[in-house]
């Protein structure tokens, strides 16, 4: 009987270590020169304002690949300068259905917005206009240079179509 026990003792240790270990990995960081994400209805309020974009992460709170681009990609002074210069950025949990948001005047979960944007995979990236229009979107992992290309082609493409006045 004392076997069993310092067996089912030892194995309840491990099992607590593993899982102690696994949820630090998944739990959110301070990370440094992080972007000042904003909610939605601001940043598309501030947006109509000084006629920027707004940029919507969408993530899932498991996701490696979500927490890669939050940890090296966009803290990268690139990516930095290229979003405080053009872009309001917004970060929504594309599985929350607690967390809810205004878009278009509908109050909505965030998982209804993530639904309604098509997202079919994490991360996903969103770009609006100050009207709350998609210009474009894009499923996936970018890393720095994918971004900046990204963000770069619709801050120019918004540019050219405000300086023809359309």
């Amino acid at each position: 009987m004392n076997r069993k026990v310092i067996i089912g003792a030892l194995i309840t240790i491990f099992i607590g270590i593993f899982a102690f270990y696994s949820f630090q990995q998944i739990q959110p960081q301070e990370i440094e020169n992080e972007p000042d994400w904003l909610n939605l209805t601001e940043a598309l309020d501030l947006a109509s304002d000084d006629n920027r974009l707004v940029m919507v992460d969408i993530y899932e709170v498991g996701c490696q690949f979500c927490r890669k681009m939050s940890r090296e990609v966009y803290p990268s002074e690139t990516i930095r300068a290229i979003l405080d210069r053009s872009y309001h950025p917004v970060k929504l949990n594309g599985n929350s259905e607690s967390n809810t948001i205004v878009y278009r005047g509908e109050k909505m979960t965030e998982k209804e917005f993530a639904g309604l944007m098509g997202v079919t995979a994490f991360p996903f990236t969103v770009i609006l206009d100050s009207d709350g229009n998609v210009l474009d979107r894009r499923r996936g992992y970018m890393d720095i240079r994918g971004l900046a290309l990204f963000l770069r082609d619709k801050e120019n493409r918004d540019e050219q179509v405000s300086s023809a006045g359309i």
